[in-house]
């Protein structure tokens, strides 16, 4: 998730098990608190912040990661200010499958390598032809 507040100072964020809690202020001095309880438990261990001049970004990860949620927050309510960022999204439905096809792929490749027959036979050179360039000179 990212938290959009240029040049922020005072930032403080703090990832447990069931929320996230984000504090900083922006160059004129307003100060920004957002709390979200989680749709359910995260790996706080596994999760971390970046700053940039521009924003915050929180890289949570959830604690089973295989399984869907139907929303971010524990609440049915979705605040105003909270919104899906696509350019981070990671879809895992599709990851298995993709993953699954380039396994597929590079076993196919391999095989061809492998499967390639005998080499070819060298009995067609002329012998003499290295040494009639050079005499020929």
């Amino acid at each position: 998730m990212e938290f959009c507040v240029e040049d922020s100072t005072d930032v403080h964020v703090l990832i447990e098990d069931h929320r996230i809690v984000f504090s900083c202020k922006n160059p004129d001095g307003v100060e920004f608190y957002n709390e979200i309880e989680f749709y359910a438990k995260v790996n706080c261990k596994d999760s971390q912040d970046k700053r940039s001049g521009r924003s915050i970004t929180c890289f949570v990860r959830k604690w089973k990661e295989k399984v869907a949620w139907p929303r971010l927050t524990k609440e049915d309510i979705k605040p105003v200010w909270l919104s899906v960022d696509f350019d981070n999204w990671r879809d895992w439905e599709g990851e298995e499958e993709v993953e699954l096809a380039q396994v597929e792929h590079y076993a196919e490749l391999l095989k061809k390598v492998s499967t390639k027959g005998p080499p070819p036979a060298m009995d067609d050179l002329d012998d003499d032809s290295d040494s009639a360039d050079a005499t020929s000179t």
